[in-house]
């Protein structure tokens, strides 16, 4: 089973920038989904941003993140980043990377993925 690490999150100043960097222990085959979720606390997970490859790479974005947060991956690094401009307080979360549960599968629901990683905290103070 592949495992997904995280890493990049930290404290920013609001306006400030980071960018989050998913690394798989192994080849991910593009067909699948890449995305990204959140979770602050007492509330439910929620979808940030996705990148799938149809025929070319299609992303998706949350209407919170839009026009601030980039994603992006590299297959041949095994990697997905979250490049997050602008930040604001309420960005202020833990940051999880995730695989859909099969290929050519796109979902902005948690159920839709099946390998999470662990998790980076990023914190945005006001």
């Amino acid at each position: 089973q592949v495992q997904l690490v995280e890493s990049g999150g930290g404290l920013v100043q609001a306006g400030g920038s980071l960018r989050l960097s998913c690394v798989a222990s192994r080849r991910i085959v593009s067909s699948y989904t890449m995305a990204w979720f959140r979770q602050a606390p007492g509330k439910e997970r929620e979808f940030v941003a996705a990148a799938a490859l149809w025929s070319a790479l299609t992303t998706y974005y949350a209407d919170s993140v839009k026009g601030r947060f980039t994603i992006s991956r590299d297959n041949a690094k095994n990697t997905v980043y979250l490049q997050m401009n602008s930040l604001k307080p309420q960005d202020t979360a833990v940051y999880y990377c995730a695989r859909s549960m099969q290929n050519y599968y796109y979902s902005p629901l948690k159920e839709g993925y099946d390998v999470w990683g662990q998790g980076t905290q990023v914190t945005v103070s006001s």
